[in-house]
């Protein structure tokens, strides 16, 4: 790492991980299953789930979510986590194309860091269940600290089947 973490307090991390491609370990779901492997600091992990493609790739992903404890700060846990892509064969691509491992860092329990290259927690992750419902498995009461949510509450307050509009759902 080129950033010392030898005074740095012991954190835990929630990353999400996703594979929609082979690598030389197999399938997707193989693949994410070595990746957590790879992983240093696994505390948890959620079963590995399928999920539809977002955006313009056309295969499905496999999708789950880890607990790591770690001396690492945010940018240096980015840092590991894009050398793990990167020994994976992840390479730079299109935005939402097919990759063979995607890891990102969801939550800290440090709370908010933002930097250029790196706003934790996630941007985007309320609106995804992919990553909610896994994470739900292993941090189910884990609060987000921009909205004070936990991970179940967020997943089914942003995720619930909402009643059908019949006036609007007639062509």
């Amino acid at each position: 790492m080129a950033v010392s973490e030898a005074n740095y307090p012991t954190a835990n991390y929630l990353i999400a991980l996703g594979s929609n491609r082979a690598s030389h370990h197999g399938n997707p779901r193989a693949t994410l299953a070595a990746a957590i492997k790879a992983l240093p600091g696994v505390v948890a992990s959620a079963r590995i789930i399928a999920t539809p493609p977002m955006g313009p790739s056309r295969r499905r992903f496999a999708n789950g979510a880890v607990l790591v404890e770690s001396g690492l700060t945010p940018p240096a846990m980015l840092a590991a986590l894009k050398a793990i892509e990167a020994a994976f064969g992840r390479r730079p691509g299109r935005r939402w194309g097919a990759r063979v491992l995607d890891l990102d860092i969801i939550l800290w329990s440090g709370g908010v860091w933002r930097q250029r290259s790196l706003t934790v927690p996630h941007v985007a992750f309320r609106q995804r269940a992919f990553v909610l419902a896994p994470a739900r498995q292993i941090a189910p009461r884990w609060r987000d600290p921009v909205t004070g949510r936990t991970i179940a509450q967020t997943l089914v307050q942003n995720h619930r089947p909402r009643p059908v509009d019949r006036k609007r759902a007639r062509p």
